[in-house]
């Protein structure tokens, strides 16, 4: 499986949650609300998940192995920084439009 989109749909400045992502897999599947986080000065992914009844979350979709899970945050924390880069390299008048 072959991860074959990333879209960066929302940016953060504040906070630990640094964007919203989401990743196509095949052209065929497309798993929307993957979360960028930086804590502990290291980048890592949240995948998506629901809330409990009891207050606990449960993720909806996740990696099966760690192989694949490495593979899918190596590739949308690399979309987030090149995001980033190119944000930072554009035109003010262009980045006030863009950030969030």
């Amino acid at each position: 499986m072959k991860i074959t989109d990333i879209k960066i749909r929302k940016l953060f400045d504040e906070g630990p949650m640094k964007a919203v992502v989401s990743v196509t897999f095949d052209g065929q599947l497309a798993v929307h609300d993957v979360k960028v986080i930086n804590a502990k000065d290291r980048f890592f992914i949240v995948m998506p998940s629901r809330k409990n009844p009891d207050d606990t979350y449960r993720d909806i979709v996740h990696p099966i192995n760690a192989d694949f899970r490495a593979m899918i945050e190596r590739e949308i924390i690399g979309a987030y920084q090149a995001e980033l880069e190119a944000l930072a390299n554009s035109p003010a008048e262009e980045r006030e439009e863009i950030t969030v």
